[in-house]
């Protein structure tokens, strides 16, 4: 079987894949690749190990009829038309569990640096600006017995739900299609419509998979409707919340701060106004940026190809109906 992979990834993954005598095909730079040459060479294999933002949708799938499966190097699968694999009998495959400590720990980083405008007074220091004691400036909040809001309680957001209520004894509230169990039982946490989940939450942190229903969904009514005092923590998607929006509620007072590892669009262009603001603090994208993580991720991407490899189902699948 010949294999795809349209961006390096650790040498745990390719490894596994070598010792299975799978034919490797490996971008050889950093480079993204325009959409033209990708699909020319998914033309000419019978896998796809697929590494960022790609889409997946009926024209690739139509101009890619030889594809017989795709391993996504990442939890989330908004980019796939899943209907079009189907039709297609296509397996694809994701990477969950291994990096949602890894991603917690960036909402977690993010909700903090925010509450104590930590990116933004660095930022001081660099620029000469430290100055005197001032016993008025500088002031963040604490975190201690407030409410913390999840969006999408599932593995990820259970994590940060388990880290804020040990460090701070953060009350846990959340808003699913249905009942965590689980962090009901373990962290007394306790399901809410997505209404009182924007009045109550001192801190609402977004950890859902994205679908196009959930567009932008944070938006100028959502955040009016947030405490003046609260955060917003976004590590999800960026497609989650309308930038133009949160800027007017960050420089309105309408809410207290943002943390964001994803933006919309992403990449962000270096002269988006929410980088210059005091209360918004803003990474590129690295909630599973550890050694540990993206070395797990390799290894659950290798697994899917080796399944497909073998005439098995790949035991990551996001659409097993395909095997049905």
């Amino acid at each position: 079987m010949n294999v795809f992979i349209n961006k390096n990834i650790p040498e745990a993954g390719i490894v596994l894949l070598r010792e299975k005598g799978i034919n490797l095909t490996i971008n050889p730079t950093e480079n993204v690749l325009s959409r033209d040459e990708f699909i020319k060479i998914c033309q000419e294999n019978d896998a796809l190990l697929n590494v960022g933002t790609n889409n997946f949708d009926e024209d690739f799938f139509q101009q890619c009829p030889n594809l017989k499966g795709i391993a996504l190097f990442s939890v989330g699968f908004d980019a796939v038309n899943i209907a079009s694999a189907n039709s297609r009998k296509i397996p694809v495959g994701n990477t969950p569990d291994v990096l949602s400590r890894a991603t917690s720990d960036i909402a977690f980083l993010l909700m903090q640096s925010v509450a104590r405008k930590s990116f933004y007074n660095h930022k001081k220091i660099i620029n000469g600006e430290w100055g005197s004691f001032n016993p008025l400036a500088n002031l963040g909040q604490e975190l201690y017995g407030k409410t913390l809001g999840i969006f999408g309680l599932g593995r990820i957001g259970f994590e940060m739900a388990q880290k804020c209520k040990a460090a701070f004894g953060m009350n846990i509230i959340y808003h699913n299609r249905s009942h965590n169990e689980n962090a009901e039982n373990e962290l007394n946490a306790e399901l809410v419509d997505f209404e009182t989940l924007l009045a109550k939450s001192d801190v609402l942190s977004v950890h859902s998979n994205y679908t196009e229903e959930n567009n932008e969904l944070f938006n100028k009514s959502a955040f009016a409707k947030m405490k003046p005092s609260s955060i917003f923590i976004n590590t999800a998607r960026g497609k989650f919340h309308n930038e133009d929006d949160l800027y007017h509620a960050l420089t309105n007072n309408i809410i207290w701060g943002a943390g964001l590892d994803v933006t919309n669009p992403e990449p962000m262009k270096k002269d988006n106004p929410l980088l210059s603001l005091p209360n918004c603090c803003i990474l590129p994208h690295i909630g599973s940026a550890t050694y540990e993580a993206r070395s797990a991720m390799a290894v659950c991407a290798a697994q899917n190809i080796i399944a497909l490899f073998e005439n098995k189902k790949m035991p990551f699948c996001v659409n097993e109906e395909v095997y049905f």
